[in-house]
């Protein structure tokens, strides 16, 4: 094989390939992966709602989408009914200023808006630390059985009554933003 010759247009040339060839190679694996990914997403958010829900036996109704002002995404409801009397809802609710950025939260409210359970759907803290929020706020910092409406869902560095996950006050606020906004949306819910 002839070696060709160094020169700007062949070096160009070269470079235009190999990158053409890197972006395929990107786009066919996306396009192979894409749908088992949405799948295990989708399976995991399923999973969630079911686990948060304050009463098991349940029966899900339609997922309906609630907004609340100064956020670009909606907060979405799945309620729960129980002999067609609603007795809590999952809410799927999020806020954009946790450390690694976005934090995303199935939170499980009683109809009084009382904390039953919540699961981490998507987050981007860093190990160690604000990777500690799943079990933080089950243990130390415990926010379930308590109602934002009677406590202050804000760090006690902030005013607020939850300890915050030591050296993690940041992921602590954005985890405790997301769960008030979930109450939020759930009551506009109820009350329209």
């Amino acid at each position: 094989m002839a070696k060709l010759e160094s020169s700007m247009r062949n070096m160009v040339v070269c470079l235009a390939l190999v990158t053409l060839l890197a972006s395929a190679l990107l786009c066919g694996t996306y396009a192979l992966t894409k749908t088992t990914i949405d799948t295990a997403t989708q399976k995991d958010k399923e999973t969630a709602i079911k686990n948060v829900l304050p009463n098991k036996e349940a029966k899900l109704g339609k997922a309906e989408r609630v907004s609340l002002e100064g956020y670009k995404d909606d907060f979405v409801i799945y309620p729960a009914t129980l002999d067609g009397e609603l007795v809590g809802a999952a809410v799927e609710t999020y806020d954009n200023n946790a450390y690694g950025g976005k934090i995303k939260i199935m939170v499980g409210l009683t109809q009084d808006g009382t904390i039953s359970d919540y699961s981490i759907l998507e987050t981007a803290e860093t190990p160690g630390l604000g990777m500690k929020a799943e079990e933080w706020f089950r243990d130390k910092g415990d926010i379930r059985g308590k109602n934002p409406a009677t406590t202050k869902f804000a760090t006690t560095k902030d005013g607020g009554d939850i300890d915050a996950i030591t050296a993690s006050t940041i992921t602590s606020r954005a985890f405790l933003t997301a769960v008030q906004k979930a109450y939020e949306s759930f009551m506009k819910y109820q009350n329209k």
